[in-house]
């Protein structure tokens, strides 16, 4: 009878830690949903933010493109020349502008209360201290290779995890099968221009929409490219001397204000038309808005199927 009062008790006693222990994790965890801020990993950089996240600015084409790609709708977005970009205008539809690329209106962004901000880690310094006066500012990276880390930011914030992992995966598979058709392309001279100021500019090959050429295409970098540290301005003549078999271009009316006439002047230049993608009919304009950033998943996408076009 004894035995049995000692092991009832031990029972009792096993039972009763157990339920302790339970209760704690669930007090933890409950205190944990309910408070004020949450701790987001991004780049190996560590942001504080609501855990609620409702109102979502994006100050940046980055995030717009993202936000777009998520089906995320902010409460406000940078505007070109006071306008929504044309190209993110329907997915974005409601959203208030909060002023110009690389200036926001920090009046407009007060009245808007955001919870965070999806900024660029182009900002300069003072404007994001302004920025996270008002809340939580996220730098979004304009590093076309951070693509993936970009959407999953957003996917976090928003309650979208699941959906940008599936976006990201059908990029890589649609990838995957476009390099598989262009394998016999594989060395031939493909190159993205952006006509800017009236001028040909060039990129690196992991900058913009390069790193959809020549990283998940395959194509072989021309020998003038590996050398780029940044965006540069090169002469006709010299671009000429690449001879590209495939050219994309891109061209802006709002990045050539003074020089509209640019690309039509280009194309009637003689020197142009010496080079073999332009005689063999093989330059493809503006097949992804010229205003798309290059490097986020909407643009990835894009020009995916811009590039289907070297298949014909």
């Amino acid at each position: 009878m004894k035995k049995n009062f000692v092991r009832f008790n031990l029972v009792a006693v096993f039972t009763l830690l157990f339920v302790l222990v339970a209760c704690s994790n669930k007090t933890e965890t409950v205190s944990s949903e309910s408070g004020k801020t949450q701790t987001l990993s991004y780049l190996n950089k560590e942001y504080k933010v609501p855990a609620q996240v409702k109102n979502i600015v994006t100050a940046s084409l980055e995030s717009m493109e993202d936000a777009a790609v998520l089906g995320v709708k902010p409460v406000g977005s940078i505007t070109v020349g006071g306008k929504l970009p044309s190209y993110l205008a329907k997915e974005l539809d409601g959203a208030k502008s909060i002023g110009e690329k690389q200036q926001p209106n920090y009046e407009a962004l007060l009245t808007l209360k955001p919870d965070v901000i999806m900024g660029t880690s182009k900002f300069q310094p003072d404007v994001v201290e302004k920025l996270n006066k008002i809340a939580p500012m996220l730098p979004v990276s304009h590093i076309s290779t951070n693509w993936e880390a970009n959407l999953k930011l957003m996917g976090e914030l928003t309650k979208n995890k699941e959906k940008a992992d599936q976006v990201i995966s059908k990029y890589k598979e649609d990838a995957a099968k476009l390099k598989e058709s262009l394998q016999p392309m594989k060395d031939k001279k493909a190159v993205i221009i952006r006509i800017r100021g009236g001028n040909i500019n060039l990129y690196p090959s992991n900058i913009y929409f390069n790193p959809v050429l020549y990283n998940d295409l395959g194509l072989t970098v021309p020998k003038e490219l590996q050398s780029l540290k940044a965006q540069e301005v090169v002469s006709l003549e010299k671009f000429a001397e690449i001879n590209p078999d495939y050219i994309f271009v891109q061209f802006a009316e709002s990045e050539n204000a003074d020089k509209k006439q640019a690309l039509e002047e280009l194309q009637k230049n003689p020197i142009w038309n010496t080079i073999q993608a332009v005689k063999n009919k093989k330059v493809y304009v503006n097949t992804v808005d010229p205003m798309a950033q290059g490097g986020t998943a909407w643009s990835k996408i894009a020009f995916l199927k811009a590039a289907e076009q070297m298949k014909k």
